[in-house]
């Protein structure tokens, strides 16, 4: 008897020239985290022509999608598409320094690259498609376009608006080469709790700081003589100040817990004698758990008043994101795993080492007969890469790193396949830390060397949908398991409200249009 999978596959390899493609359009178009119009509406005349359903604009996000395709009865799958970029990792798919043509290296690029993990997820739905209908398969297979995976913000709005309710397996792929997180699956140690916030400061009238308005200086505050008052910049260099100087205490140095903090728009530049009115500073970091990222929220709200307060502004915080840790499922996993074994890990062949020995020639490197790192085409067994990731973590801790897939993990029972992208080897030739990010960046736009990865995810992961939409044991299984590590004690109910807005009203770097033409809204300074 036939074997859908074999039916999947096919079509993806009948389909490589279509995947190189598409995973080329996103790539080239590059757009970053709530202003991706291009690649979303991308994704959704393709979804479209495909014969799914789409709603665009899912969730009340723009850039977001949710799109369904259904025949007869049977399980609900999902998988989902991302598709924002980096911004200040412009990169041409060339084999030396230079960034996209028509933009600066100031603009965004792909890093990870989100083009091979949207395309990738696509081509492995529409295989499975084409799997259901060659085998008279029951199901409802969906979609979901994904935007500013970057600031963890859409899943948790999809969560909330009940996107994931009645969804029997969501299979997350994303390309990686972290160490030992290569050609495997998560087992136990998913991605801890995510928290994103925004702080603005909103300077007072000038006339509060500024007495004596109406004597010698002349009746306006504003006036050129006279004292200007701190304004929201002030603010914002005081909160700055505070978080590097209180990080050291705000948790124990221990459990990979990480703060980073972004401006996202401070000052007035074209009226140097007023107050600035309004800055904005967002901070974002990473914890295992929620009680630990409390922890930072606490001294981070306690620095924003007393920055607000010196510098006579007013404080407003704005949520971006906050995140629950994952929740494993060992079930699906194990499917996933046998679906990734029985495809092989990607296979980087001539051509891709011809293109990684022209970018180590324009390092200065000599030519290497495997010149990527070995890991990139080997399979991990799932449990080896949980006792390999753990063996630099402390006993206690139950997460690592950060993904906002892991509010998925709270509706429904969700796997994590990680295939790896590619990535040049070390050597003792190379810089310290490594090869430099525009190296990465190019080999992930290049076809010869990102295809093996979408290729590989498509066939992987068409495969783990099938497995659910054709064996009720599995989907038995693994919502057993779910309702376990979900309920009871270790329930999380969400962070947020029901009726959380997403932010997309902040000023999110972007792609403008003016009388000058379309280019990157942050000029590139000489």
């Amino acid at each position: 008897m036939p074997d859908p999978k074999d039916t999947a596959r096919a079509w993806v390899e009948d389909h490589r020239g279509d995947l190189s493609a598409w995973t080329r359009a996103i790539w080239d178009l590059a757009e970053p985290a709530w202003r991706e119009y291009r690649s979303a509406a991308w994704f959704v005349d393709r979804l479209r022509a495909e014969g799914f359903e789409v709603e665009a604009g899912s969730g009340g996000m723009p850039t977001a999608f949710s799109a369904t395709w259904a025949r007869g009865s049977g399980p609900t799958v999902l998988a989902y598409a991302e598709y924002d970029a980096v911004p200040g990792n412009s990169q041409a798919a060339e084999t030396r320094p230079r960034p996209r043509p028509g933009t600066t290296p100031f603009a965004p690029g792909h890093t990870d690259p989100h083009s091979a993990l949207g395309i990738g997820a696509l081509g492995a739905v529409l295989a499975a498609r084409a799997a259901m209908v060659e085998h008279g398969i029951g199901g409802t297979l969906r979609f979901m376009g994904e935007p500013a995976e970057k600031v963890q913000g859409s899943k948790v709005v999809h969560g909330l608006r009940g996107y994931y309710d009645g969804v029997d397996a969501i299979v997350s792929y994303h390309p990686f080469y972290m160490l030992p997180l290569c050609n495997t699956v998560r087992w136990d140690t998913h991605c801890g709790a995510y928290y994103s916030r925004v702080y603005s400061f909103v300077a007072r009238e000038a006339a509060e700081w500024a007495p004596g308005a109406g004597g010698p200086i002349g009746p306006i505050p504003a006036a050129h003589t006279a004292a200007r008052a701190p304004g929201a910049n002030a603010a914002l260099a005081t909160m700055y100040g505070l978080a590097k100087a209180t990080q050291e205490s705000m948790l124990p140095h221990a459990g990979g817990w990480s703060l980073n903090e972004a401006i996202l728009s401070a000052g007035d530049f074209t009226a140097d004698n007023l107050p600035a009115p309004l800055a904005q500073l967002q901070y974002s970091w990473r914890t295992p758990d929620v009680p630990m990222a409390e922890a930072v929220l606490g001294v981070l709200d306690a620095n924003a008043r007393h920055a607000a307060e010196v510098s006579h502004c007013e404080l407003r915080a704005r949520w971006v994101a906050r995140n629950r840790p994952g929740v494993a499922n060992h079930a699906l996993a194990a499917a996933a795993y046998a679906n990734l074994e029985a495809v092989g890990p990607p296979r980087l062949g001539r051509e891709a080492v011809e293109v990684a020995n022209a970018i180590r020639e324009a390092l200065g490197l000599p030519a290497a007969s495997r010149p990527f790192l070995a890991e990139c085409e080997a399979l991990v067994e799932p449990q080896e890469a949980e006792r390999r990731l753990r063996e630099s973590m402390p006993a206690w801790q139950r997460h690592w790193t950060s993904d906002d897939y892991v509010e998925m993990s709270w509706y429904a029972p969700t796997v994590r396949v990680y295939i790896a992208r590619p990535v040049l080897a070390p050597d003792s030739a190379s810089a310290p830390g490594g090869h430099p990010g525009w190296a990465a960046n190019a080999l992930g736009g290049i076809p010869a060397t990102i295809d093996p990865t979408v290729v590989c995810a498509a066939e992987t992961v068409a495969g783990t949908l099938l497995d659910v939409l054709g064996d009720p044991a599995l989907v038995a299984a693994a919502r057993s398991e779910f309702e376990a590590r979900t309920g009871g004690a270790q329930r999380i109910e969400p962070l947020l409200p029901a009726d959380f807005a997403p932010p997309l009203e902040l000023p999110w770097p972007e792609y403008v249009t003016t009388a000058r033409g379309t280019g990157w809204r942050n000029p590139y300074p000489g």
